[in-house]
């Protein structure tokens, strides 16, 4: 058998560094299509702070339950088949939830959209991981950087759909069509293969590897919870027009978007320890604003710095993870992904709970206190 030209190699691997770059886009499109269509159906069921919070339990519980089937489905199958019709699940979901009224077929559609978000982020991680792995190069700030770019795309566009007046409905159909061209310009050079059959697709992590975890689930809350919880609170408590709300999430993604494009250099030069403990301090310092002045320009503002902050923190641990000894790459890869992801998941429905038997500004505090946790803790990663 010949061995194939470098020429060709670099060509495949391209191809396929800009497939998984694709990937990313899509999860931030429909994940962040979700944001600016929470206080929509808050509104439309007629739920309080802690009824909405026990419904967004459904998306954490679903990922949960359906993230180690996605690692035994991509060990067995590839990574291309779990991308592919987890998204194409994604979008039949998603116009559900911009529609239904009835809250046990909205539960049912939260839980579904939870276990699909799941499965999509666990394989195109596992895909970045092994193409960054073959490239040799330091990618991941620049596959998130992705995953900016379509939060930005998806929570702006669904904004500006809705505030021209154009029905939820029809708004997301716009977004299913995106996601759907996407995904075939994509699919050709996704990976056919994933991690290796041996081993358990989780377990639970040990020493570093659970600390990172901790981290990451850290990190991974704070973006659920503006995901989630910004819209909501800039209209209940900033009296800010709910057509307009979901320009919280946008402000977020937009500062974690260029964090993220200059993020390989920024490490290169600070080093991952110093961009995770500056990184920590810039996003408590950012919840701060959001919550301490009056005004939803001033949450805006509090909203870009958490961005900031948080943009570069992940891509470090997931490099870390990819480096440690201690536990195997099979184990230790889909243990930390497991970890940060249900803290995207879950962590938003915390805080509906702590909202309603206290208040949704009491409840975002507390993000303060994590993320000077995640700074404190930034000493015990190695280079």
């Amino acid at each position: 058998m010949s061995t194939p030209s470098p020429s060709i190699a670099i060509r495949s691997n391209y191809a396929e560094r800009t497939s998984t770059r694709i990937a990313f886009l899509i999860a931030g499109l429909i994940m962040s299509a979700w944001a600016p269509l929470v206080p929509l159906a808050k509104e439309r069921t007629g739920l309080d702070d802690g009824g909405l919070g026990f419904l967004l339990l459904g998306l954490g519980t679903g990922s949960i339950v359906a993230m180690p089937f996605a690692g035994y489905l991509t060990a067995r199958y590839g990574c291309r088949p779990v991308i592919v019709w987890s998204t194409i699940a994604l979008c039949a979901v998603l116009p559900l939830l911009s529609s239904v009224s009835w809250l046990p077929g909205l539960a049912a559609a939260v839980l579904l959209f939870g276990a699909c978000m799941g499965m999509l982020d666990c394989a195109m991680n596992i895909q970045s991981i092994i193409v960054e792995k073959d490239s040799g190069e330091a990618l991941q700030s620049g596959f998130h950087a992705l995953y900016s770019v379509g939060g930005i795309l998806g929570a702006g566009a669904l904004t500006v759909l809705l505030s021209l007046g154009l029905d939820p409905l029809l708004s997301v159909l716009c977004i299913v069509a995106i996601v759907m061209s996407a995904l075939y310009k994509a699919a050709p050079n996704l990976l056919t293969y994933g991690t290796e059959q041996d081993g358990p697709s989780f377990a639970i992590p040990k020493g570093i590897v659970f600390l990172l975890g901790i981290l990451c689930f850290i990190v991974f809350l704070t973006e659920g919870a503006l995901l989630d919880w910004s819209a909501v609170f800039l209209v209940s408590s900033r009296e800010m027009e709910p057509n307009m709300a979901g320009l919280g999430y946008a402000c977020f993604a937009a500062t974690t978007t260029v964090g993220r494009l200059t993020g390989d250099a920024i490490v290169r030069r600070l080093g991952g320890v110093r961009v995770v403990t500056l990184g920590g301090l810039i996003a408590a310092v950012g919840m701060i604003v959001s919550l301490s002045f009056d005004g939803w320009q001033a949450s805006l503002i509090g909203y870009a710095l958490v961005g900031a902050g948080c943009s570069n923190i992940v891509p470090v641990l997931f490099t870390a993870v990819g480096r440690q000894k201690r536990m195997p790459q099979r184990v230790a890869i889909p243990a930390i992904i497991s970890m940060g992801y249900a803290g995207i998941l879950i962590g938003p429905a915390i805080i509906g709970f702590v909202a309603h038997v206290s208040t949704l500004s009491i409840a975002l505090s507390g993000l303060v206190i994590l993320l000077l946790f995640v700074s404190a803790a930034a000493r015990f990663i190695r280079s």
